[in-house]
């Protein structure tokens, strides 16, 4: 059963028509045969419509005392028990007297879709959670009785209800809205010209986002992408600065003054990783760009203008907000910067607003050292070689070996400054070149002990050791970053690897892949959450670790699979480089638990699936087989009892015999149906105990023709740990079926031989046989092989025999006899064999 279509009426003020308008499309609706039913409907004693009410079925409510007064709300469950096609239920925001079903009108609604009852509705825009602040600002007055955003967003269609104020003015004048003592009031107050404007221009455009969406999907599927400026989309670039905040604040700003209007807060990331921005800071940006009523965006692009201006684009937005660049003066002489060229760029179809901020030409910092990855051991030996070693150098060099030239002491420096790069990094480097400079400068280069240079052949040498010391400086920092990124890389790749092989190898422990989960990124604990609609609480799926997650927001990290699953993290807040390796966990996540219920439904119906084979099967042989002795039993009876016939003695001994004969057989039937029963149960207890074979298959051969058994049980057999009852019963079931397929004159041989900590008994006919393919199925309940003819049985004495061993550890197998035939090997365990996979019990228990 499918849950049923909603439909809302939506209008911007009490009046407009919304109720009217709900019952013009019931009585279309019923003319084209449609099952409709008024559920509730408030007229407000409005002649027209209480008119409109008239050939329309309409629902009794229920009544409710409270506080000494009766009231009436709608009967929700005299509307699940009536099931219409479709429900007209007025006032979708209602909130019900206390004692009611459920709280709120909007949940009685769910109900009556969730059984798959239509539904249509009204509600005013003044209704909606979202817009509270927004119509009390306008009129002055709260409403108290509201409805979730969410809930009638899922509406299946959303009509707008549309009217002029001052029509609306009109309407109420003439007393077609409240009854004439309260028009003047309410012309007054709250429905005066500027109200009802501001409410029509929110419903209109509250509206118009439904339609946004419709637009959306029309272009993305035919492809289109030029910019239709149907809406203000302000689109915000980000670069991880502290600026971002100020540009988010501001493209709001810009949004408010278009109402309606849409921002959209997008970071570029190249996708070498290597200029990435702060996490934390984005984090604060990402916040507080959703509590302002935007979206945040993260797109991976090595050109920041091109993918900036295709996100623009692809989103169909009409400006875009960026911040005057960082840059200082002379960095421009690399480039004009992203701003100016997406200003450049962006064509005659979109805005670009450059906004000044504080942090506008101050420069972007150098990297730190912690960003080499380098380790805190090398970089302390990298700032000891950078200042250390020059200063050493110097004394070296003044003392030692004066006269060596500028151009080896510049060599020596350099070398010094190289060491220090592949030590501690770009800074070291920095430090070691600058601090070398300067010594060189004043104990080596004439004039000396001098700031000053004389002959400008030292001053490109001096140049040339600075600009050779920075470049080998940063190579080496970005050669440690790639370093840091490969290895994290590879690090992705493993457990992407794991969570593919997991896949391939059908692993479905949700348990285990989210404690691999909790310990890849070192957390305390890792939940899976679930919620079946928007509107209803979180319910922890799973969880390991120590903490207890009931809500997202109660998280430090969570990653959304979908619309109704998260996964929620809490340990530490973990970088946004992060999230793709959590992703992919997020989705295996969900792709596990939906394989695990997936396979508890197999299984479910696998169980549903045999139980009605039995079924089938019983009713079949209670159809036939139980009644083939019945009647033997009844004819034999009915002869007997006859007035008319003069039976002799030896044709009253031959019905007595029938009606024992067909007696034992019902009996046997019958047993087996309920051993069967209890098997399938699982109810069968089995009394362990040490016995002799001897003493029990002797018995077990009593229903079967002397002559049609020989018996060979050596005296010296170990004894076997069995239920007595149950292996006399198994015993006797086989031997049984194997006579009743022996040629005749041939009798059935039953032996029993020790192996190792096991007793086998072996039951050997001579009979047709049975095919490999088939020596399994043959100890199913209800099968009969080959061409048993009917009355001969239903099939359950092996099924019943082999339920038996197994309740008593032991084993039924079906081999080929040498010769032609069939060998049953019953497998019993010895009291010192391996135990029982099920527990021994007291022997006060029956069997």
């Amino acid at each position: 059963m499918g849950r049923g279509k909603f439909r809302i009426y939506l209008g911007a003020a009490p009046g407009v028509g919304k109720t009217y308008a709900m019952l013009s499309e019931a009585h279309r609706r019923a003319e084209r045969g449609t099952d409709c039913v008024v559920a509730f409907v408030e007229h407000h004693h409005r002649p027209r419509t209480e008119v409109m009410l008239h050939g329309l079925e309409t629902m009794p409510r229920k009544e409710i005392a409270y506080r000494d007064t009766v009231f009436t709300e709608m009967d929700v469950d005299a509307v699940l028990a009536r099931r219409p096609a479709v429900a007209l239920v007025d006032e979708l925001a209602h909130t019900n007297v206390p004692g009611s079903r459920n709280r709120k009108r909007w949940q009685d609604v769910e109900e009556l879709l969730a059984a798959g009852i239509d539904v249509i509705s009204t509600v005013n825009i003044q209704h909606l959670e979202s817009l509270g602040d927004v119509v009390e600002s306008i009129t002055g007055v709260r409403q108290q009785e509201t409805v979730p955003d969410e809930v009638v967003r899922r509406a299946d269609q959303i009509e707008l209800v549309d009217m002029s104020p001052q029509a609306l003015r009109r309407r109420m004048a003439h007393g077609n809205v409240y009854k004439p003592d309260k028009v003047d009031a309410a012309l007054s107050n709250y429905f005066r010209p500027g109200n009802l404007t501001a409410l029509r221009e929110l419903a209109l455009l509250w509206t118009a986002d439904r339609v946004d969406e419709y637009l959306q999907e029309y272009r993305t599927e035919h492809r289109v992408s030029k910019i239709w400026g149907s809406r203000e989309r302000i689109v915000v670039g980000l670069t991880g600065g502290p600026e971002g905040r100020t540009l988010i604040r501001r493209a709001v700003r810009l949004a408010e003054k278009g109402a309606g209007g849409e921002v959209l807060a997008v970071y570029i990331s190249r996708s070498d990783g290597l200029t990435s921005a702060s996490p934390k800071e984005l984090a604060v940006q990402r916040t507080l760009v959703e509590d302002l009523g935007g979206t945040f965006h993260h797109v991976v692009g090595d050109d920041v203008p091109t993918g900036l201006l295709e996100f623009a684009r692809g989103v169909n937005a009409t400006q875009i907000v960026l911040g005057v660049s960082r840059r200082r003066t002379w960095q421009y002489a690399f480039g004009p910067g992203v701003s100016a060229t997406v200003a450049r760029d962006s064509g005659p179809d979109l805005d670009v607003h450059i906004v000044t901020h504080d942090e506008a030409a101050k420069g972007r910092s150098l990297p730190t050292a912690g960003r080499t990855r380098l380790g805190r051991s090398r970089s302390l030996w990298g700032w000891a070689v950078g200042l250390a070693g020059p200063v050493l150098l110097t004394l070296l060099l003044s003392s030692a070996l004066p006269d060596v030239g500028l151009a080896n002491d510049v060599l020596l420096f350099l070398t010094l400054t190289v060491a220090a790069a592949l030590l501690g990094g770009l800074r070291p480097a920095l430090a070691s070149a600058a601090v070398g400079s300067l010594l060189l400068n004043w104990y080596f280069t004439p004039p000396l002990h001098q700031l000053t240079i004389a002959d400008p052949r030292n001053i490109v040498a001096l140049v040339i050791f600075v600009g050779v010391a920075i470049s080998v400086a940063s190579v080496v920092d970005v050669a440690a970053r790639r370093t840091h990124q490969a290895a994290r890389l590879r690090a992705e790749a493993e457990t992407l690897s794991f969570l593919a092989g997991s896949v391939l190898r059908g692993e479905t422990s949700l348990e285990a892949l989210l404690e691999r989960l909790r310990e890849t990124f070192s957390m305390e604990s890792v939940a899976l959450l679930e919620r079946g609609e928007d509107t209803e609480p979180w319910s922890c799926v799973t969880a390991v670790g120590h903490a207890t997650i009931g809500r997202p927001e109660d998280a430090d990290v969570d990653m959304p699979v979908g619309d109704h699953l998260t996964l929620a993290l809490t340990g530490r807040v973990l970088p946004a480089e992060d999230r793709r390796v959590l992703g992919a966990f997020a989705a295996q996540a969900a792709v596990v638990l939906d394989r695990q219920r997936l396979v508890d439904q197999a299984e479910e119906a696998r169980k549903l699936a045999e139980g009605n084979k039995i079924r089938t099967s019983l009713l079949a042989a209670v159809s036939h087989d139980l009644r083939t002795p019945l009647a033997g039993i009844k004819a034999s009876v009915s002869s007997l009892r006859a007035d008319d016939v003069e039976w002799s003695d030896e044709d009253q001994a031959e019905l007595l015999a029938t009606i024992e004969d067909g007696a034992d057989r019902l009996d046997h039937l019958v047993g087996n149906l309920l051993d069967v029963s209890r098997l399938e149960t699982g109810t069968v207890t089995a009394v362990i105990r040490e016995t002799d074979l001897d003493e029990v298959v002797p018995m077990a051969l009593l229903g079967v023709p002397e002559d049609s058994v020989e018996l060979d049980i050596p005296e010296t057999l170990p004894m076997v740990a069995v239920d007595r009852g149950l292996l006399e019963r198994a015993v006797a079931n086989i031997v049984e079926n194997a006579v009743k397929y022996s040629p005749h004159g041939e009798p059935v041989l039953v032996a029993a031989s020790a192996l190792a900590d096991r007793v086998e008994l072996r039951v050997v006919d001579r009979g047709p046989g049975v095919p490999d393919e088939a020596k399994d199925r043959i100890f199913g309940a209800f099968q009969r092989y080959g061409d048993a003819p009917r009355g001969e049985g239903v099939g359950l004495s092996l099924a019943v025999a082999r339920g038996f061993l197994e309740a008593m550890g032991g084993t039924a197998t079906a081999e080929d006899t040498p010769g032609g035939g069939l060998t049953m090997v019953l497998s019993l365990r010895t009291p010192d064999g391996p135990s029982s996979s099920r527990p021994a019990v007291s022997p006060e228990k029956a069997t």
